[in-house]
């Protein structure tokens, strides 16, 4: 086998693992991010998940001590990025 074949047929079997955990993620309904959630936004996102925005913005002051605003302002763009809101 070439290079060129086995990098063909590399590039193959990495195509077929994202189709197969893109679809493994569908099913269980979660996002992948690229990076991971500070612990304030993971709090945070546990009640964003669950529809509970409020609950979040004082999950995420209780974790960084912001105030009102800043928490706000933080836990609107943590539901932007996890494509909640």
């Amino acid at each position: 086998m070439s290079d060129s074949e086995r990098l063909m047929a590399l590039q193959y079997k990495v195509a077929e693992l994202e189709r197969k955990l893109d679809f493994v993620l569908n099913h269980l309904n979660l996002r992948y991010t690229e990076n991971a959630l500070s612990l304030a936004d993971s709090e945070a996102a546990k009640y964003l998940r669950l529809g509970n925005k409020i609950e979040a913005i004082k999950a995420y002051r209780a974790v960084t001590n912001a105030g009102l605003a800043e928490a706000k302002k933080a836990v609107d763009a943590l539901e932007m990025k996890l494509k909640m809101g």
